[in-house]
């Protein structure tokens, strides 16, 4: 079954002093490469809401069959600037089962 998870984030002083310019190499540098790893098991979106939410910055949207790839992207996350900065503070992870009670009604036959 295909796992949906929603990562809520809130981007903390120091990524907000950073200038556009490094947030670009910060990016490209650091996120992307930890992203490429699981671009085969893991589709990866990133959405601002800074404009629309008081609490809730940006937010990511993940969708992966095997969450043991969701761990091991989190790991990577965890040993990354986004965390030990912290660059970013997780608010919230909302995990869902894209239509599970479909799969549960067809088990349970």
């Amino acid at each position: 079954m295909k796992h949906t998870i929603l990562i809520l984030l809130n981007a903390t002083k120091h990524w907000l002093e950073l200038s556009r310019e490094r947030r670009k190499q910060f990016f490209e540098l650091e996120f992307i490469p930890i992203a490429a790893k699981f671009s085969d098991t893991i589709n990866i979106r990133m959405f601002d809401s800074e404009a629309f939410h008081a609490k809730h910055s940006d937010f990511l949207l993940l969708e992966v069959r095997d969450l043991k790839d969701y761990y091991y992207f989190i790991e990577h996350l965890r040993d990354s600037k986004i965390y030990t900065i912290p660059y970013f503070e997780i608010n919230d992870i909302v995990v869902g089962l894209e239509n599970g009670f479909q799969a549960f009604e067809h088990d349970m036959k």
